[in-house]
């Protein structure tokens, strides 16, 4: 599949080492030409980083070797977060990165997410200038001109330095809590970053699923009904809540003392409740995110802009109009004082200054927001039979009003329902959120039933 997301398949059946080649090459020569940060002297740079999945190292062999064939020099992370790699295309001010990484897909997936020379992916319109590309015929460098692959070791400490930078954290304060923090890394990525950033606040942390194997322990999306493991050892361990990543490392989901997964909904809804009292300004947000921003922004005065789903969409967005605070409702955080980007690590750092700040509980200040439920479904439909699908959706929910900026997004007073084509599978997302679970599920239900045939 390809897309706005990158280039993603099965490995081994959809997406192999000559495909990722090819892709990787085509890359170089075009950021080469459209980087937003051209090179003024010597070969372009291309950033390269990968999450820790058993394809990874085969992946990143092809990548660098097509890269450097091309004329690029190539700065190699090793494997490390997404938002790791965006950073780092900044630090060593590259023309681009390559993220190799599926994200929350099963282990047989991988994938290459693309970023552009500021450090953020590609836009759509760019995406698609390069992805009409990939056919042509490849300017292999003779002998004398080919590129180099470094190492760069310090890119992880790099991105902790620059959460612990963020403005508004009082890093006093959150190292006198001591916080106890349970983080479940799915044997991710994350297991290389989240403990050091959680140890350099001074967090006692008990760290699950650490290991980078790519064997991911569970369900790789952190959704609750994937992080019973972390609920319970938040409750063993007395923790004062317990974070889980993706195994990239740019969603967080979040488990109160409790033990109880609050919901990934909630995370962009805490960043803002932390932020805006320091920063007011408007929040954007993507049209599949929780109406709590409509709630948080009016208590701070200020305006929710929703955008197409696409971490590039909201990250655009959000500078476009100096945005403090933002993101995806998927638990994809941005803090535009890192990154314009989605970044699990500085969602940490965020939440646990807002417990610091307030002296609440995680559960205490959840209490204080409104409950939305959201329910969340799917239908795998042939390629060919999407579009019709999606003219059924339109007409089913005539009677709401109609956002058709990104699929069919509708919404009545007290709820929406969303309708999309997913950008990484061939399948039809459809999302619900009301102020009842049953009313969510049955919506979910009930649109479905509508639209499938």
């Amino acid at each position: 599949m390809t897309g706005v997301s990158g280039v993603r398949g099965v490995f081994g059946d959809s997406l192999n080492p000559a495909i990722a080649l090819r892709f990787a090459a085509r890359f170089g020569e075009f950021m080469t030409q459209r980087s937003l940060n051209r090179a003024r002297e010597g070969k372009p740079k291309i950033v390269v980083g990968r999450d820790s999945r058993t394809t990874g190292l085969a992946m990143l062999n092809s990548v660098t070797s097509a890269l450097m064939s091309v004329g690029c020099d190539v700065i190699d992370l090793g494997i490390v977060s997404t938002p790791t790699v965006l950073l780092n295309v900044k630090k060593h001010s590259a023309q681009g990165g390559i993220s190799i990484t599926a994200s929350h897909n099963p282990p047989q997936w991988n994938a290459m997410k693309f970023v552009d020379g500021d450090g953020m992916f590609l836009d759509a319109q760019k995406a698609a200038d390069f992805l009409q590309t990939v056919e042509q015929d490849i300017v292999w460098k003779d002998w004398q001109n080919m590129g180099s692959l470094s190492q760069d070791e310090d890119a992880i400490k790099h991105h902790i330095d620059k959460v612990l930078d963020i403005p508004w954290l009082d890093l006093q304060k959150i190292k006198d809590r001591k916080f106890k923090v349970v983080v479940d890394s799915v044997n991710g990525a994350g297991g290389l970053i989240s403990p050091l950033l959680l140890k350099a606040l001074d967090c006692e942390v008990v760290s699950i699923n650490g290991s980078p194997t790519g064997i991911f322990a569970h369900p790789a999306e952190p959704q609750a009904v994937n992080l019973e493991q972390l609920e319970v050892e938040v409750r063993r361990h007395q923790a004062d809540l317990g974070f889980a990543t993706d195994p990239d490392v740019d969603r967080l989901a979040i488990v109160d003392e409790h033990g109880v997964c609050i919901g990934e909904e909630y995370s962009v809804a805490l960043a803002e409740l932390f932020i805006l009292p320091k920063s007011p300004g408007d929040i954007v947000v993507n049209l599949s995110s929780s109406m709590l921003s409509d709630h948080i922004a009016k208590q701070f005065g200020v305006q929710v802009h929703r955008t197409k789903v696409g971490e590039i969409n909201v990250g655009k967005k959000m500078l476009e109009l100096g945005s403090p605070v933002g993101g995806e409702g998927n638990g994809g955080i941005i803090c535009p004082a890192v990154n314009h980007t989605r970044d699990a690590v500085a969602g940490m750092a965020l939440i646990l200054g807002l417990l610091a700040e307030t002296g609440k509980t995680l559960s205490q200040i959840v209490a204080e927001l409104p409950r939305y439920h959201f329910a969340k479904g799917k239908l795998e439909l042939e390629p060919s039979q999407m579009e019709a699908a999606m003219n059924r959706a339109q007409e089913a929910l005539k009677d709401y009003e109609i956002d058709l900026q990104d699929g069919v997004k509708a919404t009545a007073e007290d709820h929406w329902i969303h309708i999309r084509k997913s950008g990484t599978e061939p399948i039809i997302r459809i999302y619900v959120e009301s102020a009842s679970l049953e009313r969510s599920g049955q919506l979910c239900r009930d649109v479905i039933e509508k639209i499938k045939n």
